[in-house]
């Protein structure tokens, strides 16, 4: 027997799956490709006018610049603009990561073309004319720093969920403090487990007065199981003296004289590392860094090379400059190759599940978890049980992996 019922609620949701900050992504993106198309009109018909070859040829490269950077501004607008489009069943949140793989094979050909051309130098010099070369390679530096700046300035990496919380493990959120307002004043109740296991803390603000013996913490699971937490005092509050099990999520009623007040405290999990990654904000920034390094490496070679006599250092910078396009080159299509391939994002959630779900007898008989966007993950879950349990029972366990944007859960009853 076969249990696919879901609440009407869960039938109809939403398939917008982009990633956090995704306008704002967007519109430094463009300021990013406009800085750079000015640069490039500038040096070409500076070049032009001032019969400087070398000043178009960095013009014609910033133009290769400006051209990834358009393919990560298209990828951000056209998944914005067609993200309630119901073609897309999973909707668009995938797009970036297709614009990233695409930056990373760019990239890849750019290595390989520097790589060809600086080993061409090696056995065949070309004259360097010093007084021109440098002062571009500085331009392009500034240019590409510029750029750097705006694509990451004020971005947060990783995300926030706005929770007011002051400790936050790994994989997961929890609203871990909270002030309680009683008649003699405000107590704050916190789950405290920073170097040491968890224990709930409870102190006064001036006014109120706290002992071990008049306050006590008990809490109740969603599965009904209760417990009692007895206090001790510590130096200008109160600790529990057991420690806290996991998970934190449950109803804490917190006793303080003979008055009681209930607090609720909620685990969350989201998704961490790959899974919330904008795959193409970060090609964006890899083409800007790539390019940055490449300054840098040039700038030093011709410096050596002209106060040196050095001219092998001009190709040698430009040979570690290709190795290391490669090597991010490599690390970008690896990540949004696994995307685009639906590999599990995330190993850590995936465990999690089969806790959640396992934890009460149940058998999870198959897990399927891929990435949908930026932050967005999405689950199909086959459950095997002897219990009286439909899906929505498995959709409310599972309520707190927030990252879970489309979860479709399937129940078999064993005999």
């Amino acid at each position: 027997m076969t249990d696919n019922s879901s609440s009407a609620a869960a039938a109809f949701h939403s398939h917008v799956f982009l990633g956090e900050g995704h306008e704002k992504s967007e519109r430094k993106t463009w300021a990013v490709i406009w800085l750079c198309g000015i640069m490039m009109v500038a040096e070409i018909i500076g070049g032009l006018l001032f019969g400087s070859i070398a000043l178009v040829a960095d013009g014609l490269h910033m133009s290769t610049h400006a051209g990834a950077l358009l393919l990560a501004a298209l990828a951000y607008t056209y998944a914005r603009k067609h993200a309630n489009n119901p073609a897309f069943t999973f909707g668009t949140g995938k797009l970036g990561d297709l614009a990233g793989f695409t930056s990373a094979i760019v990239l890849a050909m750019i290595a390989i073309l520097i790589g060809y051309e600086s080993i061409s130098r090696i056995f065949d010099p070309v004259p360097i004319h010093f007084a021109e070369a440098i002062p571009i390679a500085c331009l392009g530096l500034a240019v590409n720093i510029a750029s750097a700046w705006l694509l990451s300035g004020g971005e947060h990496h990783g995300h926030s969920h706005g929770h007011g919380h002051g400790h936050a493990h790994e994989g997961h959120d929890h609203d871990e403090t909270h002030e309680i307002a009683t008649a003699g004043g405000i107590a704050t109740l916190e789950i405290f487990e920073d170097g040491m296991p968890p224990r709930f803390r409870l102190s006064a603000e001036s006014g109120l007065v706290l002992t071990a013996q008049a306050s006590s913490v008990e809490t109740v699971r969603p599965d009904g199981a209760r417990q009692v937490f007895a206090m001790k005092s510590q130096s200008g509050y109160l600790e529990s003296i057991d420690e806290i099990p996991e998970p934190h999520a449950f109803t804490a009623t917190v006793r303080i004289g003979d008055r009681h007040y209930p607090v609720v405290f909620e685990e969350h999990e989201h998704a961490h590392g790959s899974a919330a990654r904008d795959n193409n904000m970060r090609a964006a920034v890899v083409h800007v860094i790539a390019d940055a390094a490449v300054s840098v490496l040039v700038i030093v070679g011709l410096l050596l090379a002209r106060a040196f006599g050095w001219l092998w250092m001009d190709p040698l910078a430009g040979i570690i400059g290709a190795c290391v396009i490669a090597s991010w080159s490599y690390g970008l299509i690896r990540d949004t190759g696994a995307i685009l391939l639906d590999m599990n994002p995330d190993k850590g959630m995936a465990g999690k599940l089969r806790e959640a779900i396992e934890a009460e007898g149940d058998t999870l008989a198959d897990l399927h978890l891929w990435r949908l966007g930026p932050g967005h993950l999405g689950a199909i879950i086959s459950v095997i049980t002897n219990k009286g349990r439909d899906a929505d029972y498995y959709r409310a366990r599972l309520a707190r992996f927030k990252s879970l944007s489309h979860l479709t859960v399937e129940v078999a009853r064993r005999p």
